[in-house]
């Protein structure tokens, strides 16, 4: 059975829901799978480029991360173990729904993904100790293109539990917000990051 999608209130922004197998063994599941993605955005995935594994005790909020656009990635995310909020963030100048943002709740239940955009943030909130979060990104990591949004922005407004205390990186926790940002023309434009991303599936 191929997975299920909806769009996120985030242009582009899609939640898949793959079909579990569970037995007397444990589980099969398969995160990504091409046709459901082809469906929801009408092209291939992205060329992985490299994969990424965090683990993160209760309370740990990191984000919100976004590349440096051109050159920019896509970005396609799912929990393996534990649980996590993860939320992903308009800051594509530009875009119909800069400024919005959109969150599920990733598990090792349902194994749910996330598929980013290119030009979108990402963060998430770990509601459980030792919470893997796996990502599948379209370009390699280079520090001084990785930039960041504080989670904390009162503008943003995002949906930290009144039980969690974050925990963050000091990157984080001196990051601008949006409107900061904006003002240094830091954020990427929604037409480029259009054309990057179509250019990421050809």
């Amino acid at each position: 059975m191929p997975a299920e999608f909806r769009p996120l209130n985030v242009e582009g922004a899609f939640v898949f829901t793959p079909k579990v197998f569970p037995d007397d063994r444990g589980l099969f599941v398969s995160p990504l799978q091409e046709p459901a993605f082809r469906e929801a955005l009408g092209h291939r995935p992205f060329r992985v480029a490299q994969s990424n594994h965090s683990l993160s005790k209760r309370g740990v909020v990191r984000g919100v991360h976004y590349t440096l656009t051109p050159p920019g990635v896509a970005k396609y995310v799912y929990c393996p173990r534990g649980r996590a909020i993860d939320i992903v963030v308009d800051l594509r100048i530009g875009s119909p729904t800069f400024g919005r943002w959109d969150a599920v709740e990733l598990n090792s239940e349902t194994f749910q993904s996330m598929y980013f955009p290119v030009g979108a943030g990402h963060a998430f909130i770990a509601l459980e100790d030792d919470t893997v979060m796996s990502y599948m990104i379209s370009g390699t990591y280079v520090p001084e293109y990785e930039l960041a949004i504080s989670p904390l922005d009162p503008q943003l407004g995002l949906p930290i539990p009144e039980d969690i205390t974050p925990l963050m990186s000091p990157r984080d926790e001196a990051a601008l917000t949006l409107e900061q940002a904006r003002d240094q023309s830091l954020l990427p434009d929604y037409a480029t990051c259009l054309e990057i991303e179509a250019g990421l599936h050809d």
